[in-house]
C-alpha cells in the first residue's frame, strides 16, 4: 500500500499509509504514514470502535498538514485489548510431518 501511496502523490494526490506493518511502511517509504500498533486488519481499531476509528481517522488527516518531511512516520498512542503477536506461516506446527 505504501507503494501505491508514492505513485498517488507523484500525480499531485496527498496521501496518509494508516499502517499495522512498521516495518514493512519503512521499507516502502510512503510519503506519510501513521503506524498503529494493532493486529494486521485492523488499522482503524476494533468492530465497533467508532470512537477509536474516528480518532486514528483524524490523526491520519492531520499529518497531511503536520509532516513536515518527505517519509514522515508518526506513532498512533493505542494498545490493543488483547495481547497479539505475528507468527509466519499461521499458526500450524511446521516440526509435525
Amino acid at each position: 500500500m505504501g507503494l501505491v501511496c508514492r505513485l498517488l502523490e507523484a500525480r499531485g494526490i496527498a496521501t496518509v499509509y494508516v499502517a499495522t506493518g512498521r516495518d514493512l511502511a519503512a521499507l516502502v517509504k510512503p510519503p506519510r504514514c501513521l503506524f498503529v500498533n494493532h493486529p494486521m486488519g485492523n488499522n482503524f481499531g476494533a468492530r465497533g470502535d467508532a470512537a477509536m476509528q474516528t480518532d486514528i481517522l483524524r490523526a491520519a488527516l492531520g499529518m497531511l498538514e503536520s509532516a513536515e518531511a518527505g517519509g514522515a512516520m508518526m506513532d498512533y498512542p493505542t494498545t490493543w485489548e488483547t495481547p497479539f503477536e505475528f507468527r509466519p506461516g499461521g499458526n500450524r506446527d511446521v516440526s509435525a510431518g
